[in-house]
């Protein structure tokens, strides 16, 4: 589980084919790594499988590929990292789980006063259970939905600080995002799909 609120940018090393999957190498500031341990890359939970000297090496199965754009990562590229909450710790953003709903695409950046606009079309899955005002992971960021122009748009409305201490100040239109769909909305929608299917 996580919060959406980064706590380091990393970059990636290597991404390597391995294996069926993806082996993929990022460079952090975190100490006391531990194998096992939980790490949010980009918003995606993935599982340290080696710790190496400055960084962790995670290996994604096809199914994380699939749902993800990490087979499009290369080398130097910029990843928002967040490690695993823990008891006790401040929850400052949203409940996460790490799991990418969809890739969403920046249709549109725009600046109002000192704030950025971002307009991402968003997959059905996402887009369905999210309201304004409500909560939105992109990559890993926790974020409020700002408004939704339309049924498939999400906009989100990125603060200096954000635009400072992570990777969103780099999207542009035609990037693409993970997106997690608040995990509440999510619950919300499939207890009514039970409920019709019941009747």
């Amino acid at each position: 589980m996580f919060t959406g609120i980064v706590t380091a940018v990393g970059r990636v090393r290597e991404a390597a084919l391995a294996g069926g999957g993806l082996e993929l190498t990022v460079d952090c500031p975190y100490d006391h790594l531990t194998p096992g341990e939980s790490i949010a890359v980009d918003g995606a939970c993935l599982t340290v499988e080696r710790v190496v000297a400055g960084g962790f090496v995670a290996h994604l199965i096809r199914t994380t590929l699939e749902r993800t754009r990490f087979a499009e990562y290369q080398p130097g590229q910029g990843v928002n990292l967040e490690r695993a909450l823990r008891a006790g710790d401040p929850l400052g953003g949203h409940l996460v789980q790490g799991h990418v709903d969809g890739v969403g695409r920046v249709r549109q950046v725009a600046q109002r006063n000192d704030a950025r606009l971002l307009d991402i079309e968003a997959p059905e899955a996402v887009a369905r259970v999210s309201v304004p005002l409500g909560s939105v992971t992109v990559d890993g960021v926790s974020l409020t939905v700002n408004a939704m122009p339309d049924r498939a748009t999400i906009q989100i409305s990125l603060i200096p600080f954000t635009l400072q201490h992570t990777t969103l100040g780099d999207r542009l239109p035609g990037d693409g995002v993970h997106l997690e769909a608040d995990a509440i909305g999510k619950y919300v929608k499939a207890l009514l799909e039970k409920e019709r299917e019941g009747e």
